[in-house]
């Protein structure tokens, strides 16, 4: 009988460990073949989305050339000489351009548009203190205008910013 348990054994034994052998080995193999999966569609995720996101750092930029104030005061004219209102219609200007690129903000990163904001606020800010000082409209575009052809402009900042962003998706 002992004879019996040990032929058994000699038997079982072997199985057991190449049975062991074998389940570690394929389940190795299919959790390496289901990271391979999930690397392909990553990459293939990112494949997909790179165009998009380029597209929404392209209309930013834009907004920020076209926010640019030495450019806005020569695409927005004074309808009149009052200067109240040609401030409000360059504000105006701006709201729109930034509501009409609102949306790029789901396809770039939270410090890009965390930049955007920044340079729009600060042209605004900086129109309306200009404002205060000028006599007419004639004289707030030359101040403007002569304010960042001295100073930094903050679109360029914006601009630099977003560059590098790009650069780091490429």
């Amino acid at each position: 009988m002992e004879s019996k348990i040990i032929e058994s054994l000699a038997y079982i034994l072997p199985a057991l460990v190449t049975g062991g052998v074998a389940y570690f080995i394929l389940g190795a193999f299919i959790k390496q073949d289901n990271n391979e999966k999930k690397f392909e569609t990553l990459v293939n995720k990112k494949r997909e989305s790179l165009p998009v996101k380029l597209q929404a750092y392209e209309r930013l930029l834009l907004f920020c050339e076209r926010i640019n104030p030495t450019k806005l005061l020569l695409r927005v004219n004074p309808i009149g000489d009052n200067t109240s209102s040609y401030l409000q219609l360059l504000i105006a200007n701006i709201e729109q351009e930034y509501e009409h690129n609102m949306v790029q903000q789901l396809y770039v990163s939270e410090d890009s548009w965390k930049a955007i904001i920044a340079a729009k606020l600060t042209i605004i800010s900086k129109l309306r203190k200009t404002a205060e000082t000028a006599e007419n409209a004639k004289d707030l575009r030359e101040k403007v205008l002569i304010d960042y052809s001295q100073n930094e402009n903050p679109t360029q900042t914006s601009i630099a910013y977003l560059k590098q962003e790009v650069k780091k998706l490429i």
